[in-house]
C-alpha cells in the first residue's frame, strides 16, 4: 500500500493548558495527510469540489497514545485502509519525534453531490481516481 508521510511542526497555538497538543488538532493534521496522499496519487480535491462533488467525513475514530508538545515535529502517515468504489476509509498514524505512536486513527468518507448530498460512485464518475485508489491500497511500497 502507498503511505504518505508528512512532517508537521507543532506550534504553540496547537497546545492546551497542559502543554500538549489539543486533541482536535490531530483531525486537522489528518486532513493534511489525506490531502497529501491524494496529491501524491496525482489528484486535487479542490478540482473535485469545483465539479460540485464534496467528500464529507462520516466517521472518525482516534486512539491517543503519547502526547506531542510545542516544538516537536509530528510525522503523519496516511494510507487507504479500505476502498469499495463508493466509500473510502483512510488510516493514520501520527508519530512523535522519536518514532513512537502518538495516535492511531481512521476517517470514513463518501463523495456526494454538493446540491443535494446524494452519494456518487467514485468508480463511475472518476474512473482514474478509482483505479489509483485500487492500486494504492494494494501497493507494497512506502515513502
Amino acid at each position: 500500500m502507498l503511505v504518505s508521510k508528512k512532517e508537521i511542526d507543532v506550534r504553540y497555538a496547537e497546545t492546551d493548558q497542559m502543554g500538549v497538543v489539543y486533541h482536535a488538532n490531530y483531525l486537522v493534521w489528518m486532513e493534511v495527510g489525506r490531502t497529501d496522499l491524494i496529491r501524491r496519487l496525482g489528484f486535487n480535491y479542490a478540482e473535485m469540489e469545483r465539479d460540485g462533488i464534496l467528500s464529507p467525513v462520516t466517521d472518525v475514530q482516534v486512539s491517543y497514545k503519547k502526547p506531542l508538545r510545542y516544538g516537536d515535529t509530528a510525522v503523519v502517515h496516511t494510507w487507504i485502509e479500505h476502498y469499495d468504489g463508493l466509500r473510502v476509509i483512510y488510516g493514520y498514524e501520527i508519530l512523535t519525534p522519536n518514532g513512537e505512536i502518538a495516535i492511531t486513527a481512521t476517517s470514513s468518507h463518501v463523495c456526494v453531490k454538493k446540491e443535494n448530498f446524494r452519494p456518487i460512485s467514485i468508480r463511475r464518475l472518476y474512473p482514474t481516481w478509482h483505479q489509483a485508489y485500487e492500486k494504492a491500497k494494494k501497493q507494497s511500497i512506502a515513502e
